[in-house]
């Protein structure tokens, strides 16, 4: 059973900063996708940034400029960098993997953004 472990939440000022990690029970070499999602309550779950193996990275266009996701092989983690954070930021953030068809989600950690 592959598990996913989100950590480095919490509650920041708007233009702020935050950094999110991922830990895969896996090697992160093994995984050829890494995405980071985000769900505001009452709406659909949406993809905000992935890393692939190979070293290309992808945004959503809300995140673009501010975010930023990496591998760090040596920690075994995958990285979501979150910089001058906005109130529309606020969500639960997920850690997500498809291996052989099947998804994992991590448990999820709370990303809030207030004065």
């Amino acid at each position: 059973q592959v598990q996913l472990v989100e950590s480095g939440g919490g509650l920041v000022q708007p233009g702020g900063s935050l950094r999110l990690s991922c830990v895969p029970s896996l090697s992160i070499n093994n995984i050829y996708v890494v995405d980071w999602y985000r769900q505001i309550p009452g709406k659909e779950r949406e993809r905000v940034a992935f890393s692939s193996r190979s070293g290309s990275t992808g945004y959503a266009d809300s995140v673009k400029g501010r975010f930023t996701i990496s591998r760090d092989n040596a920690k075994n983690t995958v990285d979501l960098q979150m910089n001058n954070l906005k109130p529309e930021d606020t969500a639960v953030y997920y850690c997500h993997i498809l291996i052989s068809g099947q998804d994992y989600w991590g448990q999820g950690t709370q990303v809030t953004v207030s004065s």
